[in-house]
């Protein structure tokens, strides 16, 4: 995630990075200075940790033509896994059509399923029913032979619901914490 955030005239990168060092100071987090640059590291994040997402990253105040500027490149895994993730969700949804394609029953098959359906459904009455004088038992209603084999054949629905699950979750977290982060450098960095 890249950004930019102009500065108040006068503020020097060593007031920049003062104001911002307590966001740097969380359990974890291994940050360097050189100069006008700071890059920093996390691992193992506390959940309290406002920058929590951002794994690693480095800051820059660079001069602007009005007022100094601080430029800002962050990254994240988890942003990264919620981009990557639904490639893999759609990538499993065309093997599992691929998989029912495959293993779809010929019309033998499918004829000899019929012929078991239909002598299952040739029930004898005993002698006891017929002296009762019970009626005879119905025989099951045959079912489109194409619908069976569509109740059979895996679905890739649950694919495309995680795929779309972590597409929107990459969507939301990408828009949101690019305003956040803008939101928390600028009112570090707003004058008291």
């Amino acid at each position: 995630m890249r950004g930019s955030l102009a500065l108040s005239p006068g503020q020097t990168s060593d007031d920049v990075f003062e104001r911002l060092d307590p966001l740097f100071r969380e359990p974890g987090t291994t940050r360097r200075r050189d100069g006008s640059r700071l890059s920093f590291h996390k691992r193992d994040q506390a959940a309290q940790d406002r920058m929590a997402v951002f794994d690693g990253g480095e800051l820059r105040v660079e001069s602007g033509a009005e007022a100094p500027v601080l430029r800002y490149h962050l990254t994240s895994r988890a942003l990264l896994f919620c981009f990557l993730a639904p490639l893999l969700f759609l990538g499993v949804a065309r093997l599992t059509v691929l998989v029912g394609e495959y293993n779809k029953p010929t019309a033998a098959e499918i004829a000899a399923k019929e012929k078991r359906e239909e002598a299952k459904a040739k029930l004898p009455m005993s002698a006891i029913d017929k002296f009762l004088g019970a009626p005879a038992p119905e025989k099951p209603k045959k079912k489109d032979p194409k619908a069976k084999a569509d109740d059979d054949k895996p679905a890739p629905t649950a694919a495309y619901v995680f795929a779309g699950i972590f597409a929107t979750l990459y969507l939301v977290g990408r828009i949101g914490q690019a305003r956040l982060v803008r939101r928390l450098f600028k009112a570090r960095l707003s004058p008291v």
